[in-house]
């Protein structure tokens, strides 16, 4: 499926607010307001919401745990897959989402919109700043990132490299 083919795919409404009930449901649960669904010919595959306040797991996001449920179910690649989510995912799942490569993701609300309503930031970042720290420099990012040395560091990457190509 091309990107193209996969943006004029008509959306399915009715799982956009499946994923909101979801995480309307996990808040009332303790839970934080994410949900996330895995789509294959239109038919929910698995249904995920976020762990963060269940489990003290802060990669626990509902992305990353339907990823990690669909890989328990042998599914190793999301190719042919859509995604429905109940916000437009927060770096650490998109990129999660990136490697995992399903058609398309499918979101209920933007990070605007979920802003005005919601802060999930940390430390080092706000909802509103944590895109902009990715593309910082590394030695410009709130987060310090130093770099160390060792002998041979990329040596792994070359063993890595040698036994899959």
């Amino acid at each position: 499926m091309t990107v193209q083919d996969a943006q004029d795919r008509p959306v399915d409404d009715a799982l956009v607010a499946r994923t909101v009930d979801l995480a309307a449901r996990n808040v009332d649960e303790g839970g934080k307001p994410f949900a996330t669904l895995l789509v294959k010919d239109g038919e929910v595959v698995l249904e995920a919401t976020n762990q963060v306040s269940q489990t003290g797991d802060m990669t626990a996001h509902a992305e990353i745990t339907a990823i990690r449920r669909a890989a328990e179910q042998g599914i190793t690649s999301l190719e042919g897959y859509e995604v429905y989510v109940t916000a437009s995912p927060c770096p650490m799942c998109l990129g999660a989402l990136y490697y995992a490569a399903p058609d398309r993701v499918v979101f209920a609300v933007t990070r605007e919109e979920e802003g005005e309503e919601y802060e999930d930031g940390g430390r080092y970042m706000t909802l509103a700043t944590f895109y902009d720290e990715l593309s910082k420099p590394t030695g410009e990012r709130n987060l310090p990132h130093v770099q160390g040395e060792a002998d041979d560091a990329t040596e792994p990457f070359r063993r890595w490299t040698a036994k899959n190509t």
